[in-house]
């Protein structure tokens, strides 16, 4: 054996070390200015909110102001977007995907700042985006700065990236495990022990940070749940297939509706964009008016669903809306992501689907405990149709309600709900939407 081949496991070591020590670093960093930018969001939902109490308490022409405050945060969003940091428009993952593919340029740090506010203001004006977008796409430009710092070769620091991106999906549903499975399943699609290491450091630290600053309790209380038996495996397989369907129609209404906005305005335009989404603003302002738990990223909404709190009716009336809402507000080119209304909708159509069940076929219920278990399936369920990640998807959930009864369920419904989409020719959204920012779309 030679020096040379002597000192290499060595080097390699060292770099392994550095590398951890950066991932945790971009973690805790992620995991701060995400607390941060969750503590905005609930402020400006607060005050949205206090402004639509305030006009219902006697004031009749107040609608008038709160579609015009509607409008006017929507459009400022979509104009500082616009005007600086085009890359921070959306969910931002499928530009993280094009940057980890070598597709697009790294987006410069001032995107911080602009997904950070851009998304406060959409997402607070009432427009049905998630949070977690934007904590992803911060977290990248956090990871490209440190990586950068630590003087870390080309390969580390796209590890980092998606280390970043991992540890953004982490603290903003208070799941490490789904950050880090994020990376390996969707972002860089192979598993090898540097991107482990920094996703696994990454998502760590990020929880740490959030849950010392936010706290420690699930994001969605479920009550306890039996292990369902083997016997409503069928309802979950069929379950898992209406999921899939509805899911494909999301993803095809979503693309169909930025191909439709984008016809009615010049996508290269500053002004044209930002009158877009003042439109929207305005009609999500009046939504917000006449019926305020519509309006938001809709955690109130999935939590009661995940209690059961609405008749059928009532639910089929919210999945209508917010599946058009979900569609429109992306097509607005302001910060906000996907994921946290896929689980509104995800939730909202197993309730119904346990509802019908249990009243048509009433034996199940000794089975399925309640109509918790469908609502909390059906949100793995419709992740998955849309996104294509079921590793992803059903660790998300268990994480996000602590229902780790429910695994085989899940998996159940997710096999199905994989399946459909396949069938139908519908690629999954984030390809779709990687597709057309390849096209300048």
């Amino acid at each position: 054996m030679n020096e040379s081949e002597a000192i290499e496991p060595d080097q390699e070591r060292t770099g392994l070390v550095a590398l951890a020590v950066a991932s945790v670093i971009v973690g805790a960093a992620t995991g701060a200015i995400g607390v941060a930018f969750r503590f905005s969001l609930e402020c400006a939902e607060a005050w949205r909110g206090a402004l639509v109490a305030w006009g219902h308490a006697g004031h009749e022409a107040a609608f008038v102001l709160v579609a015009l405050a509607a409008a006017a945060a929507t459009g400022l969003a979509a104009w500082v977007v616009a005007r600086f940091a085009p890359a921070a428009s959306g969910s931002g993952i499928p530009h993280v995907e094009a940057v980890l593919r070598g597709k697009l340029p790294l987006a410069p740090l001032v995107l911080i700042p602009i997904k950070f506010a851009g998304g406060v203001l959409a997402i607070g004006a009432g427009l049905a985006l998630g949070r977690e977008g934007p904590t992803v796409q911060m977290g990248v430009s956090i990871a490209h700065a440190i990586g950068t710092s630590f003087r870390r070769n080309a390969l580390d620091c796209r590890v980092l990236l998606a280390a970043g991106a991992g540890a953004g999906l982490a603290t903003a549903f208070n799941a490490p495990i789904a950050g880090a499975v994020f990376v390996l399943e969707e972002l860089t699609r192979r598993f090898d022990t540097r991107t482990a290491v920094a996703a696994l450091g990454a998502s760590a630290s990020a929880i740490a940070m959030a849950r010392l600053l936010h706290g420690d309790l699930p994001d969605f209380h479920v009550p306890a749940q039996p292990f369902p038996g083997f016997a409503m495996s069928g309802a979950h397989l069929v379950l898992g297939a209406v999921l899939g369907v509805l899911g494909a129609a999301y993803c095809r209404a979503v693309v169909w509706t930025l191909d439709a906005a984008e016809s009615f305005s010049r996508p290269d335009s500053v002004a044209h964009v930002t009158t877009r989404a003042a439109l929207i603003g305005a009609a999500v302002g009046l939504l917000a008016w006449f019926a305020p738990d519509l309006a938001g990223g809709g955690d109130a909404l999935t939590e009661r669903a995940l209690l059961g709190a609405s008749s059928v009716a009532g639910m089929l009336a919210l999945f209508a809306a917010r599946f058009v809402l979900g569609a429109v507000s992306y097509a607005a080119g302001t910060p906000g992501g996907l994921f946290a209304p896929m689980l509104v909708l995800g939730a909202q159509t197993g309730l119904v689907f346990g509802r019908v069940c249990l009243d048509w076929f009433p034996g199940m219920s000794p089975a399925t405990g309640d109509t918790s278990t469908f609502a909390v399936v059906g949100m793995a369920a419709f992740f998955v149709a849309v996104v294509r990640a079921p590793v992803t998807g059903i660790v998300l959930v268990t994480e996000m309600t602590a229902s780790f009864t429910l695994l085989l369920p899940m998996l159940t419904a997710c096999f199905t709900a994989m399946i459909v989409p396949l069938l139908l020719h519908v690629p999954p959204i984030y390809d779709s939407l990687g597709e057309r920012a390849a096209h300048g779309r």
